[in-house]
Parts: C-alpha cells; structure tokens; sequence
C-alpha cells in the first residue's frame, strides 16, 4: 500500500514537471515569435533611417553631430546582432530619431520637402507598428518572466536553464513629458 502511495506521489510530480517543462517551451517559442515579429518592424526602421538622414542633411548641414550620432548606431550590421543587441540599438535609434525631427523643426523648407514628408509618414507608420509589437512582446515576456521566477516553477527553470527574457522599455529620453508651448 506504501508502496502505490510512493508510486502515485512521484507519478503527480512527474506530471507536474512535464507539464511546467511543456509551458516553459511554449513561452519561449512564443517569446521567440512576439520577437520576430517586433523585429521585421525594427528592421524596416532601421532601413528608412539612412534615407531620412540624407533628406536632412541636404537641409541642415551643420547639424552634424545628431545625423553622425544616428550614422554611428547604424555602423553596425542590423542582422548580426543578438536580440538583446537589437533591444538596445533600437532604444537608442528611437532617441536618435526624436533629435532628427527637432532639428527638422528648425528648417520649414525641409518640412515641406516631398521627400521628408513621404519618409515622415512612413517612420510614422513604421513606429505605430513597433509600438503594437512591443505591447504584445512584452505581455509574452511578462508571462515568461512570472512563470521562471514564481514558485514551484521557478525551481523547474532552473534545472532546466530557463531565464528572463529582457523587457523592450522605453528610454529615460522617452519618459519625459513634452512640453507644448501654444503662445
């Protein structure tokens, strides 16, 4: 009688164990989509983002230092980098991008560019879809990271070297609050 009692005890752990091991591999291969396809919208970024400068510089040549400091983050080959490579690249361009359209405040003509304009509308898509993608990552992430810390299956991720995976947060630059001066 022991014995089945023993027996169905280490049954209902092994079948916790798998089932916890299973979601595990879900939220990864969720994580792994959610990121994806957040990642198919950053790449269409990063590719507007040479054309936007060129339209700018032929406008603000002594604005070097914002189009250089947006040239230095792209200097990089966007594909080779690591996921957490390009979370932070990305965090980085977005405030690169915030400068670029300050100093195109400054010049009217180059706001009234057709150009500017049509590359103005499509970064402006492009980061609606960014922002839809980085909702939805970050709820898997958030899933993933309560499942791998929360107890009991915070003990199965870690015999089984299931990590958190990195939130896509806003920059400090991104937290400010824009001040809107109508007078």
């Amino acid at each position: 009688m022991l014995l089945y009692i023993i027996l169905m005890v280490l049954l209902l752990i092994l079948i916790y164990l798998l089932i916890t091991y299973n979601a595990f591999i879900k939220l990864r291969n969720m994580t792994n989509e959610a990121f994806s396809t957040m990642d198919v919208y950053l790449k269409k970024r990063w590719d507007l983002i040479p054309n936007l400068v060129e339209v700018v510089k032929g406008y603000a040549k002594h604005e070097s230092s914002v189009l250089e400091n947006i040239a230095s983050l792209r200097s990089s080959s966007y594909d080779k980098m690591s996921p957490h490579d390009k979370i932070d690249a990305n965090e980085r361009l977005s405030a690169g991008i915030s400068q670029l359209f300050a100093v195109a405040e400054n010049y009217p003509e180059l706001k009234a560019s057709q150009n500017f304009s049509e590359l103005s509308a499509n970064l402006t898509k492009i980061e609606d879809e960014i922002a839809q993608s980085r909702k939805y990552y970050n709820a898997v992430v958030k899933k993933n990271n309560n499942k791998v810390e929360m107890f009991p299956s915070n003990i199965i991720a870690s015999l089984f070297g299931f990590k958190r995976s990195k939130m896509f947060e806003a920059d400090s630059n991104e937290r400010v609050n824009v001040k809107v001066d109508l007078s």
